[in-house]
């Protein structure tokens, strides 16, 4: 028996009115990622994002610093960022959590002086011009290694330059020391001979914070989950496939093969879990920066730890 052409227009309605009718809205990450930190590099390279239930808009960000601003306004649910930027985030009781956490060679971070320098130690850097930014490595290194040589923060004269700018900075003779992460530092040592003076070894745990969203690990949460698992997978992949990588990677930021060969192949990234370890090493920082007064009160990093994306990070 044919249904009245009412009764269709009926149940079509009722069809279109019902929860199921609709598709669910697209989910969208927001992830921010330094200039060059390479998070984006690594997961397109290896692919990992492919049939992914979600977009990703990556936004790109010259430091830590506006990065940090980013995610305390809510325009990003994820972040990259150094343990200290983040830590100065978290003070300002901006709706973020730490959820996972990445490592690499403690070389990677290194006091930089120019190639004819007399400086050799820390010591020598009496009332010279050290580069920084706040919040940053730069800064967090500088300060524990004047404090391991028994030397006050006044020591040197501090120059706040974004890295790009004190790049440039120290081969001109602008600056004495640049304290800077990778791949920086291998762009000073391929083009223009500068040498390190220390790195992070023994001086700073060097953790990279994956930040969230507070209320994006609310909405976005099975999402976050997933591309925390496939980050994991990209950096699998970058580790078995190093100098393929390193070349892609050069010309994804128009950088020099060489340079992207020289860092990379030390570099032994890793991405993981907030495990004890971590936590230990992000509450030893933040007393660090307190004791310094780069942070205004203590701070007590637990309540600033979501460590429910373990799984995804431990696959």
């Amino acid at each position: 028996m044919k249904l009245s052409r009412v009764l269709r227009r009926v149940l079509s309605a009722a069809l279109l009115t019902s929860p199921l009718a609709y598709a669910a809205e697209p989910v969208v990450l927001h992830v921010g990622d330094q200039n060059y930190y390479n998070i984006r590099a690594s997961i397109e390279a290896s692919g990992v994002l492919k049939d992914a239930p979600y977009t990703v808009d990556w936004k790109h960000f010259q430091a830590a610093a506006p990065l940090a601003e980013a995610l305390q306004a809510g325009s990003l649910d994820l972040g990259f960022l150094g343990d200290s930027g983040f830590l100065f985030l978290a003070a300002r009781q901006a709706p973020v959590k730490l959820i996972g956490v990445s490592r690499q060679n403690p070389d990677t971070i290194a006091l930089l002086v120019p190639k004819d320098s007399p400086v050799k130690t820390i010591a020598d850097l009496k009332g010279k011009k050290v580069a920084y930014w706040p919040g940053a490595w730069s800064q967090q290194l500088t300060l524990r290694a004047l404090e391991q040589g028994g030397l006050p923060e006044n020591y040197v004269d501090f120059v706040k330059l974004m890295p790009i700018d004190a790049a440039a900075a120290l081969p001109q003779g602008s600056i004495d020391a640049f304290p800077v992460w990778e791949p920086y530092i291998s762009q000073q040592i391929v083009f223009s001979g500068a040498r390190p003076i220390l790195t992070a070894k023994n001086l700073m745990p060097g953790l990279s914070a994956i930040a969230a969203s507070t209320p994006s690990i609310d909405s976005k949460r099975a999402a976050i989950a997933d591309f925390l698992a496939r980050l994991k997978q990209a950096r699998a992949w970058v580790d078995n496939h190093t100098d393929e990588y390193a070349d892609l990677w050069a010309k994804k930021a128009n950088l020099d093969q060489q340079v992207s060969r020289h860092w990379l192949r030390q570099a032994h990234m890793t991405v993981g879990p907030v495990d004890q370890q971590a936590a230990a090493d992000l509450q030893s920082t933040a007393d660090f920066l307190f004791k310094v007064k780069a942070l205004p009160a203590p701070l007590a990093t637990a309540g600033i730890i979501d460590t429910s994306f373990q799984n995804a990070l431990t696959r």
